[in-house]
């Protein structure tokens, strides 16, 4: 199981106060920072989501990044043609596109590939002649893994969303959904990643998910670095998730 490590969060909070000036020489906390932090961590990738409100990461950060930090990149971007033109000069190693709503605090739900497949694919199609390989961000629902392969996508993200925010039951039917979900991906020849508040306390629940390669994971290791640094928190999470075996 490998770890995309997502530090979009510290972004966020240099934003909170230098949303003006975030390339001032003492703007803090410093996005290349957290990228080598997480690097030492063992950080499998970096991710990071350069948003058409640059409401977090700006354009410099994800440059950086690029520029300096010897993992895979993986860019997560709306659908747009703005965004494509900030992809076709970033060539990062990935892309996965997600929904995008100006008032959402953070990305929520999956892209509706099976209702935009010729915008998509076209997409799709440039993204991965400038060398990047691309996933969709999508909700566990197999007609959107199936749109997904249709469109030429090696690769999809699951939205974990739901299955985190529910318990009992619901949690139940919501794993039950990413099984079907990830097992329909992997019949189709799909690279099956998940990510969105993925914790330490609901892996377990998650463990039961087959065909997993990968989980984009940023909110709750930027919380826990808080306390006890993000490489310590990074080397965590990757403690926790190698129990995962399918």
């Amino acid at each position: 199981m490998l770890l995309g490590v997502n530090i979009d969060h510290v972004a966020t909070l240099r934003q909170a106060r230098y949303a003006t000036m975030p390339d001032a020489p003492h703007a803090e906390p410093r996005v290349l920072e957290a990228a080598r932090a997480a690097l030492e961590g063992g950080a499998d990738s970096i991710t990071l989501h350069v948003r058409e409100d640059r409401r977090h990461m700006q354009d410099a950060d994800a440059f950086a990044v690029r520029r300096e930090i010897p993992l895979p990149l993986n860019l997560e971007m709306g659908a747009t043609q703005a965004m494509l033109d900030v992809a076709l000069k970033l060539k990062p190693d990935y892309v996965c596109l997600v929904p995008e709503r100006r008032q959402e605090i953070t990305t929520e739900g999956g892209l509706d590939v099976a209702g935009h497949r010729d915008s998509l694919r076209e997409l799709v199609a440039a993204l991965q002649a400038n060398g990047s390989r691309v996933s969709m961000f999508i909700d566990p629902d197999v007609c959107q893994v199936e749109a997904s392969a249709a469109i030429g996508a090696p690769m999809i993200e699951l939205h974990t969303g739901r299955f985190a925010n529910t318990l009992g039951a619901e949690r139940n039917a919501e794993v039950e959904r990413l099984i079907a979900a990830a097992t329909r991906g992997h019949e189709l020849g799909l690279e099956v990643h998940a990510g969105h508040g993925i914790q330490i306390p609901n892996l377990a629940d998650l463990n039961r998910v087959p065909y997993l390669s990968e989980l984009n994971i940023g909110h709750t290791i930027i919380a826990r670095a808080v306390f006890i640094g993000l490489t310590a928190a990074v080397r965590e999470m990757k403690a926790a998730i190698s129990s995962y075996r399918w």
